[in-house]
């Protein structure tokens, strides 16, 4: 029976020594408790580290063994490696590039050598522990490398990955020196998720700028794999933190707390120590407040608790010192007699106590510098009994992408934060319920079982559709069927599109004509009097007639612009005029005086926006402008604006490469149809054939054809295959997997 594993640094449980006593709690997290469902399920099981270092062998077997039973895996090790791998690597590369802090990075060979042979200990477990049909699901930005060390030992093995921390844009992470190899790990999963849209489009544009994948849309080719990247925003146990203000012990700290605050109104910040968390900010901006606004003093308490973390590094020493300076400073310039004026508590707080604060601060501060998601702040709506209450959120969390209704402010603008204590204070009630009850809404619903059945349910379909993709290339068997179709056939059909298809990508368009393989094929083709070759090309006619008029082919230029039968005339389209280009070329050119390597061609029916010979980050940055421009004047002028290979192409909305196809269809009664193309207009004749026609996608398994081969190369071998080679001579990759 198969099984899911779960992979992450910790595991769910705390272990302590008690004089040789090793014992084990549950961990509160929010990690441990949405994925808690899972690992206690049947089979089974949880992969990390028990949290503290067990050199003793017969100790480890010992606690391996109790771990069992609770369905855990343990990953033991030493203090070196947790020093490199966890307080180096994770911890002082990864999270402040992450965090976009990169000042404060330490890029040492030695934090990278450990960080790599931890993943490879992650790796050595899990193939311990997996079987055939497993399901792995890896955690975090500690493990980044394991999915591609995984993918090399087990090739068809179903990898999820979800990153918990932002992932930085790309001139952020191309700054870590192992960029490419972390890239490599990460797209060794199948599907990998983020909290926010903005972590996804991020991790895609690292992944197209720094390595050889290929994006479209949310998916990435990469190694003749298909990887998907979404957004999957982290819930809560939210059923949990609703039904906790009414337990007994609560209930006693809620009164304690309102007796303690009777005559002041709570306003609650709870973080980690971290620099990334925005306390100094957020004590500036309440000093601020009270500063500008007297009539506040004696009338409101900042209730701040600071979690702690890592305090013995200097860094973050330095900032427990300066929010110890801060605070103490407030104090001492605000206080009376009977009122002080921020409550701070450097310590961790039992569930029931956090519970007891959530439901009685009619404020919440969650301000983060950055932040993957930040649960504190739907901990907070959950606990809201009666409704009421104000979130302030930064716009830096992941979390405010869902909670709009919430007072959203740059954590940067100490000002702007001040401004929004001001508004939470004075917010009516009316208006507090009306938003809370929204916000309360998408927590209860959105909860942390919705986020792990939307991960695992994506990564079902994800790899549903790797499967369905792979049997779509044309193998020796595939291709053996449709050779005995063509074979069989009468009176057949042949469109070929050209730049990509039959020949390279080229980055000068002149350069890029017919050799003589490509003569002998076609000619080959074109001489067996059951077929009816035609090319379908978005070149002008001046090129193709140079390069293809003395072959007995017919052919389609402009996309279908203009049609040719062999050996006869070009004719256009009728009712297609070009007026419009006199409003759209500066258009383009203003977009091309921008971008160093762009030009336009100019053809008869349609303007064409190379970027073949752009930076790609650039030209691809520089085509999505063009199309953001341009697409609502073009529907207005019965224009259509379509991106391509390097190209975005403005033309008329009657010029398409499948109404082309579908007149010369209409011209004959064929038995054998057969489109071959690489680009989106490509699509057109796709879904333009009838559904028994032999469709095939070049360089992309994404598509509406019914097959999909590598590159030109393997289109000419497979054209040979048709016109009578024996062997089809398909990529040995495809060759293994047959087999």
């Amino acid at each position: 029976m198969s099984k899911t594993i779960i992979v992450s640094n910790r595991l769910p449980v705390k272990l302590t020594d008690n004089e040789g006593e090793i014992s084990f709690t549950p961990s509160e997290g929010g990690l441990a408790t949405g994925l808690g469902s899972i690992y206690r399920e049947t089979n089974n099981i949880w992969i990390g580290w028990p949290g503290m270092e067990i050199g003793d062998e017969a100790v480890q077997q010992k606690v391996q063994q109790e771990l069992g039973e609770q369905n855990l895996k343990a990953v033991f090790l030493t203090q070196e490696e947790i020093n490199h791998y966890y307080e180096g690597f994770s911890n002082e590369i990864l999270w402040p590039v992450f965090h976009y802090m990169p000042t404060y990075a330490r890029y040492h060979q030695q934090y990278w050598d450990y960080y790599y042979a931890v993943n490879e200990k992650f790796r050595d477990v899990i193939l311990q522990n997996m079987e055939p049909g497993d399901t792995i699901w890896i955690h975090d930005y500690q493990l980044l490398l394991l999915p591609g060390l995984l993918r090399s030992a087990v090739p068809d093995a179903t990898i999820g990955f979800f990153q918990h921390i932002p992932f930085p844009s790309f001139e952020l992470f191309r700054m870590i020196p192992w960029r490419v190899e972390l890239l490599d790990g990460l797209l060794g999963a199948d599907l990998i998720g983020f909290h926010t849209f903005d972590d996804a489009r991020h991790f895609v544009s690292a992944a197209r700028g720094l390595t050889s994948a290929i994006s479209s849309s949310n998916e990435i080719s990469y190694n003749n794999r298909n990887i998907v990247v979404d957004s999957f925003p982290m819930g809560i146990d939210s059923k949990k933190f609703h039904e906790l203000t009414k337990e007994p012990l609560v209930r006693e700290y809620i009164a304690e707390l309102k007796k303690s605050f009777e005559n002041t109104r709570l306003i609650l910040s709870i973080d980690r120590l971290d620099y990334s968390k925005g306390i100094l900010q957020r004590l500036r901006a309440y000093e601020l407040l009270l500063q500008l606004n007297p009539d506040y003093v004696g009338s409101i308490v900042l209730y701040m608790i600071v979690v702690p973390s890592r305090d013995n590094v200097q860094q973050y020493k330095e900032l427990l010192d300066e929010i110890d300076k801060t605070v103490g400073g407030i104090n001492a310039r605000y206080r009376t007699m009977n009122w002080q004026p921020v409550s701070y508590f450097y310590r961790s707080l039992p569930v029931e106590e956090l519970s007891a604060l959530y439901a009685t601060a009619e404020i919440c501060l969650v301000t983060p510098m950055r932040d993957g998601m930040n649960l504190v702040c739907k901990e907070y709506i959950a606990s809201r009994e009666n409704g009421d209450g104000v979130l302030i959120l930064s716009e830096m969390a992941g979390a405010s992408k869902e909670l709009s209704d919430a007072i959203i402010v740059n954590p940067n603008n100490i000002h702007a934060i001040m401004l929004a204590i001001e508004e939470a204070l004075a917010m009516p009630l009316a208006e507090q319920k009306r938003r809370m009850q929204l916000m309360k809404e998408i927590v209860m619903k959105f909860n942390v079982s919705h986020w792990v059945k939307l991960f695992m349910t994506r990564l079902k379909e994800v790899k549903q559709m790797q499967v369905s993709m792979f049997a779509r290339h044309i193998s020796e068997t595939s291709g053996n069927n449709i050779k005995r179709l063509y074979a069989n056939a009468e009176n057949r059909l042949i469109f070929l599109d050209y730049d990509g298809t039959l020949v390279g990508f080229s980055a000068d368009i002149e350069m890029a004509a017919p050799d003589e393989e490509l003569y002998t094929i076609l000619e080959k083709l074109a001489e067996d009097p059951a077929n009816r070759v035609v090319i379908v090309s978005g070149r002008n006619p001046e090129f193709l007639e140079k390069w293809f008029g003395a072959l007995h082919i017919d052919m389609v230029a402009e996309h279908g612009a203009w049609t040719k039968s062999a050996h006869k005339g070009w004719q256009s389209l009728p009712g297609l005029n070009a007026q419009w280009k006199k409003e759209f070329f500066p258009v383009l050119e203003a977009f091309a005086d921008r971008t160093p390597g762009a030009f336009i061609e100019e053809k008869d029916f349609s303007l064409v926006w190379h970027y073949r010979k752009v930076e790609e980050s650039l030209g691809e940055l520089r085509s999505n402008e063009i199309m953001s421009t341009l697409r609502y004047l073009a529907e207005d002028k019965g224009l259509q604006v379509l991106p391509g290979n390097k190209v975005v192409e403005i033309k008329n909305i009657e010029i398409n490469k499948g109404k082309a196809a579908l007149s010369f269809l209409q011209e004959g009664a064929y038995d054998f149809n057969m489109a071959i193309g690489d680009d989106y207009t490509d699509e057109d004749i796709f879904k333009a054939l009838p559904s028994t026609a032999v469709s095939i996608k070049v360089g992309s398994q994404v598509s509406a054809a019914r097959y999909s081969i590598n590159d030109y190369r393997e289109v000419r071998k497979f054209l040979k295959f048709l016109a009578g080679s024996n062997v089809f001579n398909q990529p040995a990759a495809l060759a293994a997997k047959e087999k």
